[in-house]
């Protein structure tokens, strides 16, 4: 596959989590959060891009709402589950992407919040429409996806270096 090939890379937060004592790590998905992982993944379908890999968290949060959300999807995508994207910093969620084979077109990320909202606004050189500004306004909340768009190898991902085409949110 080309270095040229357009590529996506689609930043998926985690459903709404519940608090019941459990450590962070293991917080089960909210009633909410069942109700919207699976609509959430819908609108991923809706959207025609069909991911070549994706990468989720180990959180139980994450999991939980990759495997409601995958469902919904045409095909299941490869998955890998990883430790690195729990708690990540934008620097380190850069540093996942750049690590991604050309021969993945488009991606998928399934994580937290403050890294997905932060590294959505950081690679977002320019943006289609209203796409920015309303992710900015909303704050990413939870099961939102943002996806973003480029031309290049994945070691070329970096600050500025791609543009925002679509971002939705489960209760607008």
């Amino acid at each position: 596959m080309s270095v040229d090939t357009p590529r996506r890379i689609v930043l998926l937060r985690h459903a709404k989590a519940d608090w019941n004592g459990e450590s962070d790590h293991e917080r089960p998905l909210a009633d909410r959060g069942r109700k919207d992982a699976p609509v959430a993944g819908r609108r991923l379908a809706g959207t025609g891009i069909a991911i070549d890999l994706a990468l989720c968290s180990t959180a139980a949060r994450t999991r939980e709402t990759w495997k409601l959300a995958v469902s919904e999807l045409p095909e299941r995508p490869r998955t890998v589950y990883e430790e690195r994207l729990y708690e990540a910093s934008v620097g380190e969620l850069v540093a996942l992407l750049n690590e991604t084979s050309d021969e993945v077109s488009n991606l998928l990320v399934i994580g937290h919040n403050p890294g997905m909202h932060g590294l959505a606004e950081v690679l977002a050189g320019d943006s289609e429409g209203d796409t920015l500004p309303r992710m900015n306004r909303s704050g990413f909340p939870t099961s939102a996806f943002a996806v973003l768009a480029f031309n290049g190898s994945w070691k070329s991902v970096e600050p500025g270096s791609t543009r925002l085409v679509d971002f939705w949110v489960p209760h607008p």
